[in-house]
């Protein structure tokens, strides 16, 4: 006997088929990272600080090193961020450092994460001796102080430049991002999607490409901005103290020589408090990009900064205070207890006594 196929409906332990999703639902799916107020705002501060590390230089309106008549000046129409003690303008010299700390920041940042992901991910897969010889040169590189690395190479390659630090800073600080990633693969290499693709004959490097790179995606972009936010600062710190080899100018270099004048005590707040606020603009933009990426890969964080919140039973619920707030899942209710039942000693008939 013929069933008739309109009569069988495709089903799935779920119900029916569903339909396939909307383009515009993938679509936000995909811009959901965008959407995210603190990521957004993050990535609108870096994009003006690129810009200003790609025309800078030519868009100052003075030659940050050239000297002029107008001594430690406030800021005018003529000198946006005032002049220093040698009448040179502060405002081109912002300008002209933004290049180099940008530059030394994405360098080491890139190097730094390449090495960790090929470290990292390499001994937590193949494991035994591979991972032994891997997690003791990680092991050493952790415990190489970087800063004095730096200005003994700095110190003895005259020419190098913000290439060479960048360089040195992002050799020496791969170490801990390849733990972390190690410690990730070694919980990922065990999964039943990892497993099936082994079984079917999936060469070692395309299962680590495909199969466990994209779920450590979130984990390599965290450790990328933390090593930048790490070179940014280790650059900033070296021209503070004076370390030569680098490059002429970058906001370090602006606050060593307002150190040195005594700016401070001058009151020549314009001389330090516009390289200050490059530095803690720059820094904040790449925190927020490391939350927005935070609450984008987990779901418990996707709040947005909002204080009340509509959870999947109907229930609003306010969240607690704090920079990203995390929803606590409801309580569970507590189960019923069966009702006490209720035995009488002695006659039925309602006179005997009872023991």
């Amino acid at each position: 006997m013929t069933i008739p196929t309109s009569s069988i409906d495709a089903v799935t332990p779920e119900g029916p088929v569903a339909e396939a999703a909307p383009p515009v639902a993938a679509r936000r799916r995909r811009l959901r990272f965008v959407a995210n107020p603190k990521a957004a705002t993050g990535l609108v501060m870096l994009a003006f600080f690129l810009l200003l590390a790609v025309i800078g230089p030519w868009i100052a309106p003075y030659d940050p090193s050239a000297r002029g008549p107008e001594l430690v000046q406030p800021p005018s129409g003529a000198h946006w961020f005032g002049t220093s003690h040698l009448g040179q303008d502060i405002f081109s010299q912002v300008l002209v450092g933004t290049r180099s700390v940008i530059l030394v920041g994405l360098v080491a940042g890139i190097v730094a994460t390449v090495l960790s992901v090929l470290i990292g991910v390499t001994a937590g897969y193949l494991g035994g001796g591979a991972d032994d010889g891997l997690s003791a040169l990680s092991n050493v590189f952790l415990v190489i102080p970087a800063l004095p690395l730096i200005i003994i190479i700095t110190s003895t390659i005259q020419a190098g430049g913000d290439f060479v630090v960048a360089l040195v800073i992002g050799f020496t600080s791969w170490a801990w991002g390849a733990r972390v990633l190690r410690a990730q693969t070694l919980s990922l290499r065990r999964r039943d999607y990892v497993e099936a693709a082994r079984a079917t004959g999936e060469s070692t490097w395309r299962i680590i490409g495909f199969e466990i790179l994209p779920n450590l995606t979130a984990i390599i972009a965290s450790n990328f901005v933390g090593t930048v936010i790490f070179a940014v600062m280790s650059e900033i710190t070296l021209a503070f103290i004076g370390i030569s080899g680098m490059s002429e100018w970058n906001w370090g270099t602006i606050l060593f020589w307002a150190q040195g004048q005594q700016a401070l005590a001058q009151g020549a707040w314009w001389w330090f408090v516009p390289a200050g606020l490059a530095i803690a603009l720059l820094g904040t933009a790449l925190a927020l990009v490391n939350f927005g990426i935070d609450e984008f890969v987990s779901p418990r964080l996707r709040s947005g900064g909002a204080t009340k919140v509509r959870t999947a039973d109907g229930r609003t619920v306010r969240l607690r205070v704090g920079f990203t707030p995390v929803l606590a899942p409801p309580p569970r209710p507590r189960p019923a207890l069966p009702p006490r039942e209720t035995v009488v000693l002695g006659n039925t008939d309602g006179k005997g006594g009872g023991r």
